[in-house]
């Protein structure tokens, strides 16, 4: 490793910490507001600036023995059992530097979005994002499994404080705790699949590991179960069917919170880590068929869903879970680095999304996009939005086309031919919704006459301004000098083409009323209906819940109560009628005792004889 690239490592990890400690403990510095803003800002501000420099570094130096560096942390005899320390290569860093950057750019637009939040709240805020940061970047810098859980369960308890923001509401109370506990279910699988491997393998440490599974010294044998345990954490985390149902939920917390945990962060730490671990996942091939299909799946369910939905805000979050969809598809598929370079884009401009997003929202104080409209006069609203739009339809010369391109190709590739018709499909419907509400959200005319007030911050028109030049950075790059994977010479026509059909039909459905939207929702009746009602996959976990487990809860609270407490009650009530009986032995006769000591004594001399006899 490059000499100081431990210590700069530590420094963008220490960074967040630092600042979560200070407003933490100085509790006048917290209740500043932005005061407390700033700090945060700074600190993230420096941690992406050091990021980057890691990243250059790691992208250009060459193959080291081992990418990361650990210190002892759990001791056992001859080597620790587990290490905490750093591990600096390209994908961390990559993720380091999407991480800081996307953390840094959401702290500045909340100084303006959150203007009107009490200090103490705002300084709460603050504190909850650097806390956030602190553990998505343990996440992606830990050398192991171990401490890529401990850190992976404080991004769920920072996801849980950030939906729950504004508490005092119920429905935000109701997705925090949904997000929280859907989550955890995954994430029992995770830490049983991390401690069976540690029994089977003898070590945490992903450098190891890899290392066995490269030397065919890693035991085989129940692998494979191993391997589909720990998915099931990057299933809760990332959204997956049928864990998926806590994400759209989760918009009930503020929009540049749904920007950073639920864009292009937190719900891409499964994406992450499965990423990381491809090593070991390669040597499961049924577990990938399963992330493959899985994947595939969700993608398009949750496509088809977003195509029903009127809240902006959810419309995006369904098109989060379709996108996760595509990225554990590829890595599925075997294309991990095609997942992980659609991550990266993908995070960039659905960030910008739903930063745009939270400008609408700003403007007509509604998250409804039938009741916005008539921005077609502000440029300024509307062109960093469409943008972000078709990049993540997939439209040419913009990231979210190769990236996509390249996801088909490597589904193809690996001979998914299901998964691909699935996600094929997907990318149709995808340029389908956005742009139906783009051509509802700024184009349609204004509800009722109604205009909303014109101001945008400058705050917040930058940093939408800052990510859509990023967006086309990346896809001029990426056109430029980017790598072009091997692919049938007609896909990339049809991906463009499935793209561009999308974009065309919600143009003639939303701005000419060709096919009327009516007409089409009367016809698909059945499905539209169950689009709307999530497939009733909401409703099987409440009744899971409600049938389930609280009918556990109650017949563990009967036995508990009856059976349990039943035995102990009456095994009391005979020590008393015990203690009644024995009371009437005390007469209070000092004659009565005498003698009664005496008839002992006595058995005791005629037991003693015949035990000795």
């Amino acid at each position: 490793m490059l000499t100081g690239s431990p210590t700069l490592a530590l420094v963008v990890l220490g960074l967040p910490a630092a600042s979560f400690l200070a407003l933490a403990l100085l509790r006048p510095l917290r209740r500043a507001g932005r005061l407390a803003g700033g700090v945060s800002i700074t600190a993230i501000g420096a941690a992406f600036g050091a990021a980057c420099l890691l990243w250059l570094r790691a992208t250009s130096r060459a193959p080291l023995t081992s990418p990361s560096t650990s210190w002892a942390w759990i001791p056992a005899d001859g080597e620790p059992m587990a290490t905490v320390g750093v591990m600096v290569d390209e994908l961390s860093m990559t993720m380091a530097v999407l991480v800081t950057l996307v953390s840094f750019l959401v702290q500045l637009y909340s100084l303006a979005y959150l203007v009107d939040e009490p200090a103490p709240s705002l300084g709460r805020y603050y504190a909850y994002h650097s806390l956030f940061a602190f553990s998505m970047l343990g996440l992606v810098l830990a050398p192991s499994f171990v401490q890529m859980f401990v850190f992976w369960e404080l991004v769920g308890l920072c996801s849980y404080l950030l939906i729950g923001f504004w508490y005092d509401r119920p429905a935000a109370a109701r997705a925090a705790a949904k997000a929280f506990w859907i989550t955890k279910l995954g994430d029992l699988g995770f830490v049983a699949g991390i401690v069976m491997l540690w029994a089977s393998a003898g070590t945490f440490d992903f450098w190891t590991l890899f290392g066995q599974a490269a030397g065919g010294t890693l035991p085989t044998e129940g692998l494979a179960t191993i391997m589909f345990l720990i998915y099931l954490g990057a299933v809760g985390k990332s959204a997956q069917f049928p864990l998926h149902i806590w994400l759209p939920d989760a918009m009930e917390g503020p929009t540049p919170v749904s920007a950073l945990i639920h864009a292009a962060t937190m719900v891409t730490a499964g994406v992450f880590m499965v990423t990381r671990a491809f090593p070991l996942f390669g040597l499961v091939p049924d577990v990938l068929v399963l992330v493959a299909w899985v994947g595939a799946f969700t993608a398009l369910l949750a496509a088809s869903m977003a195509c029903v939905e009127s809240d902006i805000k959810r419309v995006l979050a369904y098109s989060t879970v379709s996108q996760l969809g595509y990225m554990m598809a590829a890595a599925g598929a075997g294309a991990p680095g095609e997942a992980f370079a659609h991550l990266v884009t993908h995070g960039v401009f659905k960030a910008l999304l739903f930063l745009g997003a939270g400008v609408v929202i700003h403007l007509f104080h509604t998250n409804d996009v039938f009741r916005m409209g008539g921005l077609t006069g502000l440029p300024a609203v509307w062109v960093p939005f469409v943008l972000a739009t078709l990049a993540l339809a997939g439209i040419w010369p913009l990231p979210g086309f190769f990236t996509k391109e390249a996801i088909l190709a490597g589904v193809l590739e690996g001979g998914f031919v299901g998964p691909f018709v699935l996600l094929a499909a997907g990318a149709f419907l995808t340029a389908f919704y956005m742009f139906r509400v783009v051509f509802l959200a700024f184009f349609a005319p204004a509800h009722g006459g109604h205009h909303g007030h014109h101001h945008v911050p400058t705050l917040m028109a930058a940093v939408c301004w800052t990510l859509a030049g990023l967006t086309v950075a990346l896809g001029l790059r990426t056109a430029l000098v980017g790598e072009h994977h091997p692919a049938p010479a007609w896909l990339p026509w049809l991906s463009l083409a499935l793209a561009l059909g999308g974009v065309g039909l919600a143009w003639s459905m939303y701005r000419r009323g060709v096919p009327d939207p009516a007409v089409v929702a009367a016809a698909l009746r059945p499905l539209e209906w169950m689009a709307r009602r999530r497939y009733g996959l909401d409703g099987l976990f409440a009744a899971a819940y409600r049938w389930g487990l609280l009918a556990l809860a109650s017949l563990v609270g009967w036995v508990d109560r009856y059976v349990v407490d039943g035995v102990l009650n009456v095994l009391s009530a005979w020590t008393l009628q015990g203690g009644d009986r024995l009371r009437r032995l005390q007469t209070g006769l000092a004659q009565d005792y005498v003698y009664g000591v005496a008839l002992g004594a006595l058995c005791l001399l005629v037991l003693a004889r015949w035990a000795w006899s």
